[in-house]
This record gives structure tokens, sequence and C-alpha cells, in this order.
């Protein structure tokens, strides 16, 4: 007869499996904040983090363009004018005699100035619309459905066009208009996400304990949509650029002098036909450059279909 194994003596698989996982917990407290980064550097690849490096680099010269500006981007001199690229003038000097790398060093922070205005304002109303529209439901899901169909139906360059007819021209009044048409793409992303968050037990859980609809929306739902609505703030963020740009270059956004990246593809326009390319052409890179980073990196992180926007 074989003796019958006690109680008082685990089986030999089962210590096994606790040394594993002491181990994993182990490792896992070693690796600490590393395993985030590796996750986010796997996610993104080499180029996806080029992208944020260059996005860095923007950034950067937005906050330091005091510093890292040559010359005043205000000022320049008849005698100057139209300046090729040299040591002393790194992108030459446009039709004013005003050096275009100065420019566009204190043009980045109107260029993203306005997009930032357009993301949060549109996200904060699309997450207030598309929460509320979920936790109710019914004649209020159905009430937000049709002010998001009506919005669906103007364009968001008409949108802001007809603000900037009616309020003037202006970096602020045509941000509004865009995040006011920018709204119904990322509400419709953000109910379709929380209202299968809505559905799931852990909700029903805590009506049961007595928890208000307000605590549970703002503390359960909205934390588990954070990933689609920070990508589509990404990828939104750089349409929002383009379409500043856009505005700026029809003299409908920005207003010279002040030093704007639209603004200056337009202001050169006219130049450009003359040979003298600079200023249009290292204006439009700088949105190029910043617009491609953006979308990779929004793409990367969660995938076109959560901003919700097609082009």
């Amino acid at each position: 007869m074989t003796r019958r194994q006690t109680s008082m003596e685990p089986p030999a698989n089962t210590v096994g499996q606790d040394t594993v996982s002491v181990q994993a917990v182990r490792r896992q407290r070693l690796e600490g904040p590393l395993s985030a980064w590796n996750r986010m550097r796997r996610r993104l690849g080499t180029l996806g983090l080029v992208c944020v490096g260059v996005l860095a680099i923007v950034v950067l010269t937005t906050i330091f363009a005091p510093i890292i500006a040559p010359y005043d981007p205000y000022v320049g001199s008849v005698v100057d004018r139209h300046l090729p690229p040299s040591p002393e003038h790194w992108f030459g000097t446009d039709q004013s005699g005003r050096d275009i790398f100065s420019r566009i060093v204190w043009g980045a922070r109107t260029s993203l100035i306005g997009p930032t205005i357009v993301v949060l304002v549109a996200a904060a109303a699309a997450v207030t619309l598309a929460l509320t529209a979920v936790w109710f439901g019914g004649r209020v899901d159905a009430f937000i459905g049709r002010i998001l169909d009506i919005l669906f139906a103007f364009p968001n360059m008409l949108l802001a066009i007809l603000a900037v007819a009616i309020f003037g021209p202006s970096l602020l009044t045509a941000s509004i208009a865009l995040a006011i048409g920018f709204t119904p793409y990322s509400a419709r992303v953000i109910r379709s996400v929380a209202l299968r968050e809505r559905n799931l037990p852990y909700v029903s859980s805590a009506q049961l304990q007595g928890i208000s609809g307000f605590l549970i929306t703002v503390r359960h739902i909205l934390p588990n949509v954070r990933t689609q609505i920070f990508t589509g703030m990404t990828i939104n963020f750089g349409y929002a650029m383009i379409d500043l740009a856009a505005l700026s270059f029809l003299g409908l956004g920005v207003q010279p002098p002040t030093p704007d990246w639209g603004l200056m593809v337009s202001n050169g326009q006219a130049s450009l036909m003359q040979g003298y390319w600079e200023q249009s052409v290292f204006a439009g890179l700088a949105i190029v450059i910043t617009v491609a980073a953006l979308g990779y990196v929004g793409e990367q992180l969660g995938g076109r279909r959560a901003a919700g926007r097609t082009r």
C-alpha cells in the first residue's frame, strides 16, 4: 500500500506554481516603470519613437522660442529682402527682410495653440454629450443623437468660415468653430465604447451598492474609455492644425504680422512665383512634418478608428 498524502503536505505541483508566481511578482517589481516604457516602445516601433522625438522638439521650440530665435520675428529690413539661406539667416529672409527661421520658431506657438484649443474644447463637449447619452439612454440619447446628426451635416471648414464672417477673423473664433465641428466625430466613437462599458456587470453592481450615476460615470466608465479619448485627441490635433493653417492661408485665421506657419505659406506665395521659395517651403515642411508625426503616433497608439474621423 502506498502512503496516503496528508493534508499537511502540499502537492509538488502547487509548490512549483507558487515558486513561479513569486518569481513573476519579483520580476514585475524589478522592472517597475520600465515595463510600461517597453510596451510603449514595442507599440510605437522605431519610426514611432522618431516621431515622438520630432514632437518633443516642436514643443521645446515653442517653449524656448525667445532663446532659440536669433532675430525678432516682427522686425525686418528692406536692405535684407529675399536673402538666400546663409550662416546668418539659416532659412533666408522674406519679402520684408525678416528672418524666416525666427518666424518659424515663433510661429510654432500660434500653430500649436489653435489646435490645442480645438481638441480640448471638442473632447470636453464630446465626452459630456456621449456619457450623458449613454447613462440616461432613451429620449436623452435620441435627442443628443439628433444634435450630433445636425452637426454632421455641416463641414468643419464651413462652420469656421461662417463664424469668421459673423465674429471677424481671429485664431480664437476659428478654433472654437472647428471644435464644434469636431465634436460629433469624437462623441460618436466615445459613445460606442462607453455604451459597451455601461452594459458590463460592474456597473450594475455599483448601482446596487447605491453609488450615484454621476460617480459611476466619472470613476468607472470614463477611465475605461480614456484610451479612445486621448488617441482621438492626438489624431484630431493634426487635422485641426491643417484646418487652421488653411484658414490662415485664406486670411481668416491668424492675422499679419503675427508669425504663423499657415500665414507664412500664404505670404510666401507671391514670392514663390518670383523664385523665392524659402518662406513657403520651410513653413509648409514644418506643417507636414508635425502633422505626419502626430498622425503616426496616434494611429500606433490606438488606431484611426479611435479618432472617429475619416478623410
